[in-house]
């Protein structure tokens, strides 16, 4: 059985998102948990969240083990881009991309729904 969450608009660019990502790629949720609390990356909150609600819609959707929960795929998308810009000078201006990310989380228990 799996169960997802997805998490839209995070403000963190994708390709840094995506560093913290692989580091919980296939690991049990426990597990992914104790390596996002001593991540020093700002990905590794949002991630972490993501997780534990995707852990919870299994325990209450679908009665999933957590204790048997494995992170079974994640994966990073690029969101829209905020576009804004910085004076600079003579009256020019340099165009700033505030990129944003939607990160998706399915777990599974490893038996068939």
């Amino acid at each position: 059985m799996e169960a997802r969450a997805i998490a839209k608009y995070i403000r963190i660019a994708p390709r840094k998102v995506r560093q913290v990502a692989d580091l919980v790629r296939g690991k049990s949720v426990d597990e992914a948990l104790d390596i996002l609390r001593f991540t020093p990356k700002k990905a590794a909150v949002p991630i972490a969240k993501v997780i534990r609600s995707a852990a919870a819609n299994g325990e209450h959707n679908y009665e999933m083990d957590r204790d048997e929960m494995r992170i079974a795929r994640i994966f990073v998308d690029e969101g829209p881009t905020l576009k804004r810009w910085r004076a600079r000078a003579y009256g020019r201006a340099n165009l700033r991309r505030r990129r944003t990310s939607h990160i998706t989380v399915i777990v599974s228990d490893g038996k068939e729904g």
